[in-house]
C-alpha cells in the first residue's frame, strides 16, 4: 500500500491518496455505507474518513430490485457522481464482477476515477452473481479473476486508485482454497483482499498470516449475515485493516420508514413516531441550508421593490 507523500496537502491529494492516508491513520478503518448524497454528507459531518456505495444498496434503494446482477455499469456511475459531487470523503464502490469483459472493466475503472471514486472492490463470482451471504454462489476459475484484476490495474489512470479483490470462496471451497485465491489476487495487483462471509476471527487471522502483507484485509460487517457483528477492537486483534458497514444506516432508515407508514394508517397521526424523525433544524444544518438562503439574499437584494 502506497503511503501518502509528505509533500502533498489534503487539498491536493487524489481521492485514492486520501483513502490510502485514512487507512494508514486508523486500523481497522470503518467504511460506512451511504446510499445517497445526504447520507454521505451526514457521515462526513460526524467524522467518518471513508464511505461506501454497496451494489446491493444501488439495486434496492435506487432501483427497487434484488442484488442479483440486474443493475449496470451506468447505474453505478450515476450514484457515484451524485455522492462525490456532495461529499469529499473518499468513496469505495462495489462493482460486483465488473459488468463484462476486460474492456468493460477498463471503462468502469476509468469512469470511477473520472467521477471521483477512491476505491473499488471486484469479486470472483460468475457474472450472474448472488448476495455474498446467500446460498448457491458460483465462482469463476482463479485465472479468470486474475484477468479481471489485470484489466482493472492496467486501466488505472491514477496509480493511487485503490483496488480490492473480493473472494467468495469461503462458502464453497473452504478456508485454505480461499487463502490461495487471495494470495494469487494480491500477486496480480490487488491492493487489499475482501474475504466474504467469514464467521470466525480465526479465519481473518489465517488470511492475514497467509497474505504476509500489512494493510491487506477487509472485513464485511453486514447485519443478519454469516458474519457476526465483530467490534473494531476484535477485528484489530485479528489483523483486519478495514471494516465495511455496507447497509447499516440504510437498514435503520428502512425500519423507521416502515414504522411511520404503518403508524399513519393505523393511528391517523404521526405523533407517536416523531421521535424517529430528524428535526428540521438538524436537516438544515447538515445541508448548510441557511448559507444558501443568505446567498440568494445577497444576489437578489432589492429585487421586487420600487
Amino acid at each position: 500500500m502506497n503511503e501518502r507523500s509528505p509533500s502533498l496537502s489534503a487539498g491536493s491529494m487524489t481521492a485514492g491518496q486520501r483513502f490510502r492516508h485514512a487507512l494508514s491513520k486508523t486500523s481497522p478503518l470503518p467504511i460506512v455505507g451511504t446510499i445517497n448524497p445526504y447520507c454521505a454528507m451526514m457521515a462526513e459531518r460526524v467524522g467518518h474518513k471513508a464511505i461506501y456505495l454497496a451494489g446491493g444498496g444501488i439495486a434496492t434503494y435506487s432501483y427497487g430490485m434484488p442484488d442479483l446482477a440486474i443493475t449496470t455499469l451506468n447505474d453505478v456511475l450515476t450514484d457515484v457522481r451524485r455522492i462525490t459531487d456532495a461529499c469529499s470523503v473518499p468513496l469505495m464502490v462495489d462493482v460486483d464482477t465488473g459488468f463484462g469483459g476486460a474492456f468493460n472493466i477498463a471503462r468502469l475503472v476509468k469512469g470511477l476515477i473520472k467521477d471521483g471514486a477512491a476505491a473499488m472492490h471486484i469479486e470472483d463470482q460468475v457474472q450472474l452473481k448472488r448476495c455474498g451471504h446467500r446460498p448457491g454462489k458460483a465462482l469463476v476459475p482463479t485465472a479468470e479473476m486474475l484477468d479481471r484484476l489485470k484489466a482493472a490495474t492496467d486501466a488505472r489512470t491514477d496509480a493511487s486508485f485503490f483496488i480490492v479483490a473480493r473472494t467468495d470462496a469461503m462458502a464453497s471451497e473452504g478456508l485454505s482454497a480461499a487463502i490461495d485465491r487471495a494470495c494469487a489476487y494480491m500477486e496480480a495487483g490487488a491492493d487489499m483482499i475482501f474475504s466474504e462471509a467469514c464467521s470466525e476471527l480465526s479465519q481473518y487471522r489465517a488470511f492475514v498470516d497467509g497474505l504476509k502483507r500489512p494493510h491487506s484485509l477487509l472485513a464485511n460487517i453486514t447485519e443478519f449475515s454469516k458474519t457476526p457483528a465483530f467490534t473494531l477492537d476484535e477485528l484489530r486483534s485479528a489483523g483486519v485493516s478495514a471494516a465495511l458497514y455496507p447497509l447499516s444506516a440504510a437498514r435503520a432508515m428502512s425500519a423507521a420508514a416502515l414504522k411511520v407508514y404503518e403508524t399513519i394508517l393505523r393511528d391517523g397521526s404521526v405523533r407517536s413516531v416523531i421521535d424517529l424523525m430528524q428535526p428540521r433544524a438538524e436537516l438544515y444544518e447538515f445541508l448548510n441550508y441557511h448559507a444558501y438562503e443568505e446567498k440568494i439574499d445577497r444576489l437578489f437584494a432589492g429585487q421586487g421593490t420600487k
